[in-house]
């Protein structure tokens, strides 16, 4: 077997190095193993480990074998160890439960993927009858851990179905006795102060959306009732003061358009201004209204790659002036890279976490794989839908043959540009995200977007990490509080 390199072939000692996969980053390989391991080599040293010529008695050669790359040195127990460490989220059944409580919505946003009603269509609301039925099935998952997550239209259009959920699923956890998180993905507008002061009672987590400065975030987001962008500022301020010090919070992201690229720094900035630790720089889905609007608000995945490198640098930056602001699909990855402990993310993991690891409830108690499998059904496609809380069992549910064609199309050993790929330890597909840009639930990698991004934003850590200055900046970034859940969507 040959490994191709520039210059002459590579001839692979198979008795010496053990499995591992190659990207060239520059004038680097990055080598990277099943075990979360990595090793950015010079093409000299390079060379010598594909042909089994390293000094045993260098540093160099001790590292690769700690990290199982070395055939003849590798520690089994440890490095199993390991691996389960990393995958233990395949024998905990599904934590993440999205509910959709209404599709109404006061907002018009160009990029929304829900495909939200106007106020003034009720039928869309989730009755107490359902919302009592979507809780229990959901505490039948077997995960030791649950998180609920209300979505919409804007679910605090239907306050009387999230105060009964939210209610409803902390009286029956006094007996479940599972970690729960209840998180509340909202645009703010329609809160007051005896929904708040509710919520903070029940140790409700928030989300919401930030585009950055107000002329971009109101072009965004269109709301006829004023400015969006001065109603997430008053309550964002309004909840991080009432929730310092507590562990349940409010997070902000932000999903990039046309509009944003060339602002990464005033983005930054907004964030940095309203004192936020985080800020997720979220691209853009082809569901629902993005995909009617793809030619106003779209770009390519090489110009949001651009915004990308922009806006990490101008964040490393704040970190260099101390000022602590993370990057959280940076985060993420790097949770996989620099340690063994895997942040179950559900976009990012194999397989995925449709109707392994997620569970998505409509309003009118249907049930998909996921958000993106509920979002394709208002876009007249029911391919992801897997029962009901009103029909069948919790059993029949997460054995229905879409979900076991979804997480067999998410094993990354089953796609086979993935299972060659050096960042395959780090990454995972979407099928639904496949299915929709490229009409197949196992997608075509080379011509994927969202492969392409999470390609050149791991392109982009590994670039940057070499610097010690950015590698501790990266570790600070680890150490840091966790939430609750780790948002993907408003």
């Amino acid at each position: 077997m040959t490994a191709s390199a520039p210059g002459q072939p590579l001839a692979l000692d198979p008795l010496r190095a053990g499995n591992f996969r190659f990207r060239r980053l520059g004038g680097k390989f990055l080598l990277t193993n099943d075990f979360g391991r990595y090793c950015l080599l010079a093409e000299a040293d390079f060379r010598l480990f594909v042909e089994g010529k390293i000094d045993q008695a260098s540093p160099l050669y001790g590292r690769l074998a700690d990290d199982g790359f070395i055939r003849d040195r590798m520690d089994f127990d440890k490095l199993v160890g390991v691996w389960r460490s990393r995958n233990r989220f395949l024998w905990q059944g599904p934590s993440l439960h999205v509910v959709v409580v209404t599709l109404r919505c006061n907002h018009r946003c160009l990029y929304c993927q829900a495909n939200s009603v106007p106020m003034k269509e009720r039928g869309s609301d989730m009755s107490l009858e359902t919302a009592e039925k979507t809780v229990d099935r959901i505490f039948e998952s077997p995960s030791p851990a649950l998180t609920i997550e209300f979505q919409g239209g804007e679910p605090l259009a239907n306050w009387p179905a999230v105060k009964f959920i939210v209610a409803y699923a902390r009286k029956k956890n006094l007996e479940a006795k599972k970690g729960l998180c209840l998180n509340l993905v909202t645009n703010l507008s329609l809160l007051d102060k005896e929904k708040l002061d509710f919520l903070l009672a029940h140790g409700v987590n928030f989300c919401t959306s930030l585009d950055g400065p107000a002329d971009l975030h109101d072009a965004n987001r269109l709301f006829v009732g004023g400015s969006s962008h001065a109603r997430v500022l008053r309550w964002h301020a309004e909840i991080s003061r009432r929730t310092r010090g507590k562990m349940f919070r409010i997070d902000a992201l932000l999903t990039v358009t046309k509009f944003s690229l060339g602002r990464a720094r005033d983005i930054v900035d907004q964030y940095l201004k309203i004192g936020s630790k985080g800020i997720f720089l979220r691209p853009l889905s082809a569901f629902g209204m993005a995909r009617r609007t793809w030619d106003r608000i779209g770009y390519s995945a090489e110009e949001f790659l651009a915004f990308y490198r922009e806006a990490l640098d101008a964040i490393l930056a704040a970190n260099r002036g101390k000022r602590v602001l993370f990057e959280q699909t940076a985060k993420l990855f790097l949770a996989k890279i620099l340690t063994d402990s895997d942040p179950n993310f559900l976009d990012l993991r194999s397989p995925c976490g449709a109707g392994v690891g997620q569970i998505a409830y409509n309003f009118d108690g249907g049930v998909y794989t996921c958000d993106e499998g509920r979002m394709l059904s208002r876009m007249g496609d029911e391919s992801f839908r897997i029962g009901g809380v009103a029909e069948g069992s919790y059993r029949e549910t997460v054995s229905h043959p879409v979900v076991r064609t979804v997480a067999t199309a998410s094993c990354l050993d089953n796609q086979p540009d993935c299972s060659r790929c050096a960042y395959k330890p780090y990454c995972g597909v979407c099928p639904i995200q496949c299915y929709a840009e490229q009409g197949d639930v196992f997608g075509r990698m080379p011509t994927n977007t969202r492969c392409r991004i999470h390609k050149g934003i791991l392109d982009a850590l590994f670039e940057r990490i070499e610097d010690k200055k950015n590698l501790r900046i990266f570790r600070t970034w680890l150490k840091a509080r966790e939430p609750g859940v780790l948002y993907q969507r408003q």
